[in-house]
Formats: C-alpha cells, structure tokens, sequence
C-alpha cells in the first residue's frame, strides 16, 4: 500500500492488485482483452490508492495522443454540432479531447491533407462524417497509418467495428406512406447534393414508396437542393410555381424544408391546409418553425456517441450498436389535401 503522502504509481496498483503493469495498463486504456472480474479488482485498487494516470507517458507510450479528430465537408453546420455533442458525452470524464477538421472534398489534396493532419496530430482515432465517409479511400489510409477510424452514414459502409449508421431509405419510405395515407397523390421532392450518400438513399426511398403506391413522379415534381435554407427556398418555389403544383412536398432535410415553409408563405400558400411538408433529420428548427416540422428524425448524437466509444471503449455494450434506425416524427406540417386537387 503506497503511504499516505506519496503519489501512488502503476507499479504500486499493479503490486496491491496482484497483477502485472501491463495488466492495469489494459484496464487503464478499456482494453477488451481482459476478463471482467480481473479488471473490476483493478479498478477497485486504483480507486482504492487515488491512482491518476500521467496522460502525458501513456501518450508517449502509446505514440498517440488523447485526441480524437472530427473530419467532415458537409454543409449542413447542426448535424456537425448534434454530432459533436454526441461525441462529447462519450468522453466526458475522460483525458480524451475532440479536435474538429473542416476539409474539402473537391480538393484533388484532401488524402495528402487528411495524411499531414493525422501525422501532425498523433491521433487516437478520427470520426468521419458523410459525405468523405463514403471515401474508401480515406479509410484505407487511415488503416495503413493505424489510426483507428469509425464513419458514419446513411447505410452501412464498412464493418461492424468502423460505421454507425442509419435507415434513411426505409423510413423515407414510411414518411411518403404517411403521406399517400393522409390523401396525397402529386408528391414532390427536393433532393439533397449530389456526392452524397444519404441524398441518394433518401431520393430512392422517395421513388420505392411513390412506385409501391402506383405514383408517378413527373420531371416536374423533383427538384434538386443543397442542404442549405436558400435552395430549400429556391426548390421550393420552382415546385410551387408549376400550373400544377404539389399538394405535399418531401425535403431531404429540415433547412430545406424550413426553406420550403418560407417559400409556401411568400406566394400566400397555407401549410399545412394549402400544403404538406416533410423533413429530415429532426433539428431543432424543426419544432421550433410555425407550423412545427413533421420530420424523420436522425439519431445523430446517439451515432455519434457509439462511434467515440468505439474507439475510446471498444469493449463497452454501448459500443456495439451500428444500426440506429431514425422515427417518423409527426408534427403540424402535414394535413389532408385541399379538395380542390
């Protein structure tokens, strides 16, 4: 037992626990290589002795530092903040730091970037969001640096141990179906960027649920987005100018459907009595706009919490999951349709 007025070491919770260094060094860094009653004693004797570990020599044993990185190229600046947050409950009391990396995905150097970065950086892993998630090529690279690495997307990427992900395309299937049931029958659509992996989920789901119902979806019908307010705006406008226009109108997230409502209210269209709208993603503007978003809600910081403890605590059950189905989440924006369509 290490006396009351010295700092105790590995070596002395290694000495009470009855077990080698390397030993409480597994149970210092959730090592899954351990049974757990040997790493509860060993966690017993730590808090028994007041053992802080030198976050300093384990990254200088480690070759890596407590850092973990945030890599993403994507416009929508709420599911990079949900996804940070997310993160960040997963680290919370820990010597882990989050360090975030904007990069461009049009670069012809962004490998060569993301290369210096890592290397600069002596990271203990990176979380990637959609769409450089998607890049097969970035995840290769971080393997040949052996740089733990875990992506994110709109259906499964990698395996089990590398991708959290979600069901876009099954529940944009059930929003169209919620619609079709409420007496929808001239849908439209305002799609995500093209590049990006859950546009095209999104947009298919759209088109199996419109087929599975026996609707067309004329030219006229889709309109093409950024993510972003303004092109919800703009889509929207396009889609509401039409002699025909739509009596519902499926956005592939919630600023281009917010983006939607404003365009409704500029030409003097009733949402949701004129109008339907649907989003995605259930950001916080989609409760807080009038009417409130029907939306399908994207488990964001519960992803992203899985995938930090993946890296930081492979062993966890919370780590585990990488299947988070996104709900249907019904508010105001949705009516029946006008009867004079």
């Amino acid at each position: 037992m290490a006396s009351s007025n010295k700092t105790p070491t590995i070596n002395d919770v290694a000495r009470a626990a009855g077990v080698s260094k390397k030993t409480v060094s597994r149970v210092i860094n959730r090592s899954a290589l351990l049974k757990q009653d040997t790493r509860k004693k060993v966690e017993a004797v730590i808090a028994e002795l007041g053992y802080v570990p030198n976050p300093q020599a384990r990254a200088l044993a480690l070759r890596r530092n407590f850092l973990l990185g945030l890599l993403h190229d994507n416009p929508n600046a709420q599911t990079v903040l949900n996804f940070q947050e997310g993160v960040l409950d997963a680290i919370r009391d820990t010597e882990f730091a989050l360090v975030v990396r904007p990069v461009d995905r049009h670069s012809p150097k962004m490998l060569e970037d993301i290369r210096h970065f890592l290397e600069q950086q002596r990271l203990y892993g990176v979380l990637i969001l959609p769409p450089i998630s998607e890049n097969d090529e970035l995840a290769a690279l971080c393997r040949e640096m052996g740089c733990g690495y875990v992506r994110m997307g709109s259906a499964p990427l990698d395996d089990e141990e590398h991708i959290v992900a979600s069901n876009d395309r099954e529940m944009v299937e059930s929003a169209v179906d919620y619609l079709v049931e409420s007496g929808h029958r001239r849908i439209g659509i305002i799609k995500g960027p093209e590049g990006f992996r859950s546009a095209l989920e999104r947009s298919e789901g759209f088109m199996a649920a419109m087929r599975k119902h026996g609707l067309a979806v004329p030219a006229e019908l889709v309109a093409q987005g950024t993510y972003r307010f303004e092109s919800g705006l703009d889509a929207a406008g396009q889609l509401l100018d039409r002699e025909q226009r739509p009596t519902a109108i499926f956005c592939s997230n919630d600023e281009m459907a917010a983006g939607a409502l404003h365009a409704a209210r500029q030409r003097k269209v009733s949402v949701p009595a004129d109008l339907s709208i649907i989003g995605f993603d259930d950001s916080p503007i989609a409760a807080h706009i009038w009417p409130p978003l029907t939306t399908v809600g994207w488990p964001i910081r519960e992803m992203a919490k899985a995938a930090a403890l993946k890296l930081v605590a492979p062993a966890d059950e919370r780590a585990q999951d990488y299947i988070f189905p996104a709900r249907l989440v019904q508010r105001q924006s949705v009516a029946p349709p006008p009867d004079k369509f």
